[in-house]
């Protein structure tokens, strides 16, 4: 029997809790693919491996699927991948739907998935292979293909390093084991984060004796444990709740500990503090809390107009694991110093991170504190404070404890009304008489989509799963998918495009690890723009959910094209030339384009990608693919709201029954 680096690695990996590695295989993994074999044939895993692999066509879409899996388990993938091209953000792809569907793509990069780990927070072991370093035949796994000479460059860690929380080169099977204990130890404990371990193929395949892996042992490492504030600190914050007129809580990730949210939803209830969720990345408060004002991506709205508001009137702001709590150049609190602002973050509160040398939350005038803490730690000591000061029956304090709690209960009534406005207006954004009417066209909108999902999925309601990545639209998206569970929506908590159609993967693989079976699927469903649907690479994605059974549902948001970066033109340049541009087409920002006819140059129509069909012929005709059209100058808006309904119902008929993928490309009006 040999043994090798490689089967020290993957043992290590294993016994460190790792069960799934998400693989885009290269020239530098021959070791690794040797022992996988082994453990095939010889193991004692039955034909299996452990891990389990997972082969992704795609690096970009191998890590968002570890990155959804470790959102949903709240536990490490591994990702390995190839060399420096593997590591790099290097993309070509081509792509041929024919009338037979046939279908042809390579492509390779981790791409902007770092930047989604790295920014999230979501721990994930990267390793990567490397050029080997002897090429004559002295050592084993030496060079011997040319493009050896090529991927060998001066630094390949540099690449990735300033996204990690730890890099590392393996030197020898010898330590292996410490080194891979290291990473997951750092990626673990906060701020949690991807690490990245590269080794060259020799060392890979350097023999190691069998008795050094026989007794190999290892237990998952020991992470940091979770800070509490300081006491001080938290009687500070405590009182300064207290005695508020107009406190605000803002959050944008404490639900990423899913325990929080009951929590986080205690303090506010206490003291009736309203709470706003800026670029969320999971479920922080229950939408049907009565003092949720909103969820913003501080985009111009209503929900943003709101949140402005209560911002410049609050006088004690906390702000609880949030990146961007406000933007200055829009708004801010009292900038007289006399809003008293709390900073609390589990991870890194100075965002030390951000290269532009300042945080502009920790520079405000009013920031009286800011704390390392968990925030489960943290709201749990300002909850039992709060609690004590509240049932004090002291009759030297009764009189202030009275007062108070007239002042919370008349708090209590007026941020309810708040709620309720909020809601209202959201229902009748949804409400099919609402409906805007332009020349005669009939638009859907967004709003109405949202309705018919949630209402088409109420029987899955405790189990189901929204990743949105609808980017211009994900606020809008947030707000109509009224989520109340913790962990029942994510986003990747970054801001690089293309996570969904992956992470959907992970996730599905995630659930089925945790229930120990695939037949009680949950309903997984990705929402994305046309734009965010093509970056997510859905040759590599669909494929990986057909070869290991992980369907979910697809619901592209079709505006025509890259509507971000228009409103980005429209905010700095309002009145510019960019304002007067006819078409998405015209500005460059549009996929739907006119063509002529190669028979009648005369005649044009116009052409865009049929996104569903993609689907389709990536999984050779097992997704289930269909477009809808939200509007129309010929069909009655009912008529169309139905054919809407009956698609989606489908799509998720087609999903939870049959287990197969569906998309629904739902064309809304253009840019």
């Amino acid at each position: 029997m040999v043994y090798t680096t490689s089967s020290l690695f993957l043992k290590s990996l294993s016994l460190a809790g790792i069960t799934h590695a998400f693989v885009n295989w290269g020239s530098d993994h021959p070791a690794l693919l040797e022992e996988l074999q082994r453990q095939r044939s010889q193991g004692d895993h039955q034909g299996t491996t452990s891990p389990r692999i997972i082969t992704c066509p795609n690096e970009m879409v191998a890590l968002s699927a570890a990155q959804g899996y470790a959102q949903v388990t709240g536990k490490p993938a591994a990702v390995i991948i190839h060399v420096d091209v593997g590591t790099q953000a290097r993309v070509f792809l081509f792509i041929h739907v024919s009338a037979t569907q046939r279908f042809y793509a390579m492509i390779q990069a981790l791409a902007g998935a770092i930047h989604n780990v790295d920014r999230g927070r979501v721990p994930v072991f990267i390793y990567a292979g490397a050029s080997p370093f002897t090429s004559r035949n002295e050592m084993k796994g030496g060079r011997n293909e040319w493009i050896m000479w090529l991927q060998d460059i001066p630094d390949q860690t540099a690449i990735v390093r300033q996204y990690m929380r730890y890099t590392a080169e393996i030197n020898s099977g010898r330590n292996i084991v410490q080194l891979i204990k290291r990473a997951l130890q750092i990626a673990t404990s906060e701020p949690k984060g991807p690490v990245y371990l590269w080794a060259r193929r020799e060392v890979m395949e350097e023999e190691v004796p069998v008795a050094l892996y026989d007794a190999l042992s290892m237990k998952p490492p020991i992470t940091v444990a979770p800070a509490a504030l300081a006491p001080v600190d938290a009687t500070t914050i405590s009182n300064a709740l207290l005695t508020s007129l107009r406190p605000m809580i803002i959050t944008s990730h404490a639900g990423r500990n899913q325990d929080v949210v009951s929590s986080l939803s205690t303090l506010s209830a206490l003291l009736a503090i309203p709470s706003f969720c800026t670029c969320p990345s999971t479920v922080n408060v229950p939408f049907s809390h009565p003092f949720l004002f909103g969820i913003t991506y501080l985009s111009p709205g209503p929900t943003t107009d709101s949140f402005e508001e209560h911002l410049r009137a609050a006088d004690t702001v906390l702000v609880l694991d949030c990146d961007i709590p406000w933007i200055p150049s829009r708004c801010a609190p009292k900038e007289d110093g006399s809003t008293r602002v709390f900073i609390i973050d589990g991870g890194d509160p100075l965002k030390t991170s951000i290269a532009m040398g300042t945080w502009d939350a920790a520079l405000h005038r009013g920031v009286e504190l800011i704390c390392r803490a968990d925030a489960e730690v943290a709201i749990g000591q300002l909850v039992d404070i709060v609690k004590e000061n509240l049932l004090r029956d002291s009759l030297k304090l009764e009189s202030v404890t009275t007062e108070l709690k007239n002042r919370i209960q008349q708090r209590a009534q007026r941020n309810a009304q708040v709620h309720e406005n909020w809601v209202a207006r959201l229902n009748s954004a949804e409400d099919i008489l609402s409906v805007t009417t332009q020349e005669s066209l009939n638009i859907i909108a967004i709003s109405h989509i949202m309705r018919v999902l949630r209402e088409v999925t109420v029987p899955w309601a405790s189990t189901s799963l929204i990743i949105n990545e609808a980017i211009s639209n994900y606020g809008v998206v947030w707000e109509h998918a009224r989520p109340e569970l913790p962990g029942s929506l994510l986003t990747s908590g970054g801001s690089s495009l293309g996570y969904a159609l992956g992470a959907c993967v992970g996730a599905i693989l995630a659930t089925n690890t945790i229930s120990g079976s695939s037949r009680d699927q949950n309903l997984v469903t990705a929402i994305v723009g046309d734009g965010t649907f093509m970056f997510g690479v859905p040759s590599s994605a669909f494929w990986m959910a057909r070869r290991y059974n992980t369907p979910f549902l697809t619901i592209v948001l079709n505006n025509g094209g890259w509507r971000s970066p228009k409103l980005s033109m429209l905010a700095v340049h309002p009145e510019g030339y960019g304002s007067n541009a006819l078409s998405g087409e015209q500005l460059s920002v549009g996929f739907s384009f006119q063509t002529g006819s190669e028979s009648s140059p005369v005649t044009s129509h116009r052409t865009s990608p049929d996104y569903s069909n993609i689907a389709v012929a990536a999984t050779d005709g097992w997704a289930w693919g269909r477009s809808v059209s939200l509007s129309s100058k010929e069909v009655a808006t009912d008529v169309v709201f139905r054919n809407l309904n009956e698609t989606i119902s489908e799509a998720v008929r087609v999903v939870m029954q049959e287990k197969r993928c569906a998309v629904v490309n739902c064309v809304l009006e253009a840019l």
